[in-house]
């Protein structure tokens, strides 16, 4: 079977290298990798310059099921030169191509050893497009576009091009634009944060953005769980880059409600984020340093007996927590 389908690769029709493609990604992973091995990837680069979408759509699927748990062939895929192909793919007519490029991407872009390749190709202004392009673009294929930035942030060499190609002001939008509950959501913010948390610049600039905090306070209060965390974290990094510029700023958009609610019921490091956050927000210019560390054990004792009295708590944790916030600024 396995001389079959490189013979069809190679030499057959249309129909036939479409129906030896899906053979190949039928194939166990040791046939598969002996086959990379011995150039089956040669007729499948071929195969994506077909004028006809289902040879290309069926290349990019063997690509997938190549690259599928073997980090060496994603390595191979890409010293192929597969990534130019996939960038200009990812303007063409057809929607499962497209999609599927996208998927190919992500899934090449988690082998470390193809991230600074991805990023030099030109791959993260295209994304960073399809990241804008709301309208016209498929929610996953966003979602794949946000997961494949969130690999290439792994390596700190590529951050500052990151930040460069629009990325921070694009996921606010999106943030902005989406139900903040959403999956959509949740991820674009991990993104940013992941950002902001690597680079002073891209924090910056999240900080200095219009409606930013705003957006972040929103998320606070109606994300999901996950989207919270993330969002508090921000926040919380942006009143430490300049506390004396962002706490009024942040007070104002309205966030003790949603911080409030977040220290009670928020994930382990949101309740954690959002008490380092209140610690900040509150007004301690006249205070000592020693009552500082006083403040900050109430905040913690507080946070304990919250977490020791769990349910039945439920109706009244929000009064107490105001109850030590009003301490805290007696």
């Amino acid at each position: 079977m396995e001389k079959e389908i490189v013979e069809n690769l190679w030499n057959g029709d249309s129909e036939a290298q479409i129906q030896a493609a899906m053979e190949l990604s039928r194939l166990c992973n040791k046939q598969k990798l002996k086959l990379a091995e011995n150039g089956v990837m040669v007729p499948l680069v071929s195969m994506l310059h077909s004028e006809n979408y289902e040879v290309i759509e069926a290349s990019l699927c063997a690509f997938l099921s190549l690259s599928f748990g073997s980090d060496r062939n994603k390595i191979r895929i890409v010293r192929y030169g597969v990534l130019p192909i996939l960038l200009n793919l990812l303007h063409c007519e057809s929607q499962t191509a497209i999609q599927l490029s996208l998927a190919a991407m992500l899934i090449l872009s988690s082998c470390k050893a193809n991230k600074v390749a991805i990023a030099s190709s030109g791959a993260v202004k295209i994304l960073v497009t399809y990241i804008n392009n709301s309208s016209n673009t498929h929610t996953q294929s966003q979602l794949d576009a946000i997961a494949t930035l969130h690999n290439l942030t792994t390596c700190q060499e590529i951050i500052p091009l990151i930040v460069s190609s629009g990325v921070i002001f694009s996921l606010l939008e999106l943030i902005h634009g989406s139900v903040k509950s959403s999956l959509l959501a949740e991820k674009a913010i991990g993104l940013l944060e992941n950002i902001v948390s690597s680079s002073e610049s891209a924090l910056c600039e999240a900080a200095s953005t219009g409606g930013a905090i705003r957006i972040l306070v929103e998320t606070i209060e109606d994300g999901s769980s996950l989207g919270k965390e993330h969002a508090v974290g921000i926040l919380l990094l942006i009143c430490q880059s300049c506390r004396e510029k962002y706490r009024v700023l942040i007070l104002t958009d309205g966030v003790m409600p949603g911080l409030l609610q977040l220290s009670v019921d928020g994930t382990w490091r949101a309740k954690s984020v959002a008490g380092e956050l209140l610690f900040l927000l509150r007004d301690c210019s006249s205070y000592s340093s020693r009552r500082k560390q006083i403040n900050h054990k109430l905040i913690e004792q507080m946070m304990e007996e919250i977490d020791a009295e769990g349910d039945k708590l439920a109706d009244t944790t929000l009064r107490l927590v105001e109850e030590m916030i009003a301490k805290l600024n007696t």
